[in-house]
């Protein structure tokens, strides 16, 4: 489904899962200064919702269609940024699914993958759904540690403690 770029550093790579919060803007900041810091590099993950619509296929199909040019119009500018404060390009992903699944699969086969970089959002509601899932259901089973991003902190604070 998807086709990776492959790790061109033997550092640590930062996984973020690309979304259009405030958090993940954190949670990459984070990820591009460990990057250049260690001699790592960073790799974003795009999850679409899977197409629920199967009464016509040919709109069923239409509708994966467009949710993977969103997908790749999004990362393409987050790649971008990326290549900009980190001198290389990202490894890229984009999978059909649930996010919480999706994370999971992607640590377990991607050996290369180092950290699972996460923003947590910084309102009343709580740190975000998978951030919750994953400290609350997932931290013993997953085989990379998972770094979180207070919402709260300024790129100027993430440089200071990256």
């Amino acid at each position: 489904m998807t086709q990776p770029s492959q790790p061109e550093t033997t550092g640590k790579t930062f996984l973020c899962v690309v979304d259009d919060t405030e958090e993940f803007s954190r949670a990459l900041h984070f990820a591009c200064c460990r990057a250049v810091n260690t001699g790592g590099r960073v790799a974003l993950l795009y999850v679409t919702q899977p197409v629920e619509f199967q009464h016509w296929m040919a709109v069923g199909d239409r509708m994966r269609e467009e949710a993977r040019e969103e997908a790749e119009e999004m990362l393409s500018v987050v790649a971008g940024r990326v290549q900009e404060k980190t001198g290389q390009t990202p490894a890229v992903y984009i999978r059909e699914g649930t996010v919480r699944e999706q994370v999971v699969d992607l640590i377990n086969e991607e050996t290369h993958v180092s950290f699972l970089v996460l923003g947590a959002a910084s309102g009343t509601d709580g740190p975000g759904p998978l951030v919750s899932y994953l400290v609350e259901r997932m931290t013993g089973e997953l085989r990379v540690p998972v770094v979180i991003v207070p919402g709260g902190l300024s790129n100027e604070d993430i440089d200071a403690i990256t």
